[in-house]
Parts: structure tokens; C-alpha cells; sequence
């Protein structure tokens, strides 16, 4: 009965005594894993025709590049009258949901820009609204939802 009891109390002290039967790891492991960096993303929201670049830099520049040039080529088929010559830099701000939708957001523009562009806004929303499909950004191998600004030289001569 002793020698039961003995080898029972035995296997008892090396069970507990036991690294491997620690949680304390695996619940540290845990709490490092679900901390997230919402201010970067894996990957940034491309366009079609950036899909072919491998590079997450040169995928970012390829997005941001073709979205001011989609957003040129729209503003300049535009007749636009002005008063006085405008060489200025206005920021439109969108958001480019977790299904790609991209979705104008807001212009920062100048008093003079306002006065003399009313319809400026209307316009890049219509520029905005006209942007081929584009692919949502990644974090953790989920589609999130993002914002840019954007900032756009407007320069018109009188």
C-alpha cells in the first residue's frame, strides 16, 4: 500500500513539476499575437494593372500613381473658367472600403479655390466615382478599409 502510495505521489511531483504542462508560454504568445498595428498594412489597395509587381513599395507607388492619373485625365476633360491663375495644391481624402469600393471622402482647398472652383468638389467626386475596380488593402491576410489623401496640383491660366 505504501509503495501505491509512494509512486502515486512520485508521478504526482513530476506532472506538476513539468515545463511542458505551463500555460504561462502559450498565453504570452497569445497576447503578442493579437497586439495589431492598424497605422500600416501588409499590402496596399492596387489596381488591376499593378497586379503584376511583386515589390509592396513599388505595388503602393504603382496605386497611387494611376489614381492621380485617372483623376488628371477626368479633371482635365473639364471646361473650368476661372477669374485669376490658380497654381495651387488641394488634398482629396477617400476611403477605400474592405470590399473596394472607393469612396470620396473630402477636399482641403483654399478660399480662393472654393470661390473661384465651386464645382470642384462635384467634379472629383464624379473623377472618384469613374476609378477602375481596385483590390482593398491586407492586414493579416484580411481585406481592411483605408484612407488616402491625395494631393492634387491644380494649375489653370487665365
Amino acid at each position: 500500500m505504501f509503495a501505491r502510495v509512494f509512486t502515486f505521489l512520485i508521478f504526482f511531483i513530476f506532472c506538476t513539476s513539468c515545463d511542458k504542462f505551463s500555460f504561462s508560454k502559450n498565453k504570452d504568445l497569445q497576447i503578442m499575437d493579437t497586439i495589431v498595428d492598424f497605422t500600416s498594412v501588409d499590402f496596399s489597395p492596387s489596381f488591376k494593372i499593378c497586379d503584376s509587381i511583386i515589390d509592396k513599395e513599388e505595388v503602393a507607388i504603382c496605386f497611387r500613381n494611376t489614381m492621380h492619373q485617372k483623376i488628371g485625365e477626368e479633371l482635365q476633360k473639364q471646361q473650368l473658367t476661372i477669374k485669376d491663375s490658380i497654381n495651387e495644391i488641394i488634398y482629396v481624402d477617400v476611403v477605400i472600403n474592405s470590399k473596394g469600393e472607393i469612396i470620396f471622402d473630402e477636399t482641403s482647398t483654399s478660399e480662393n479655390i472654393k470661390k473661384q472652383l465651386p464645382q470642384l468638389d462635384s467634379l472629383l467626386k464624379l473623377s472618384v466615382s469613374k476609378l477602375p475596380a481596385i483590390h482593398p488593402a491586407i492586414k493579416r491576410g484580411i481585406p481592411v478599409t483605408t484612407k488616402y489623401r491625395l494631393p492634387i496640383r491644380i494649375l489653370l491660366m487665365d
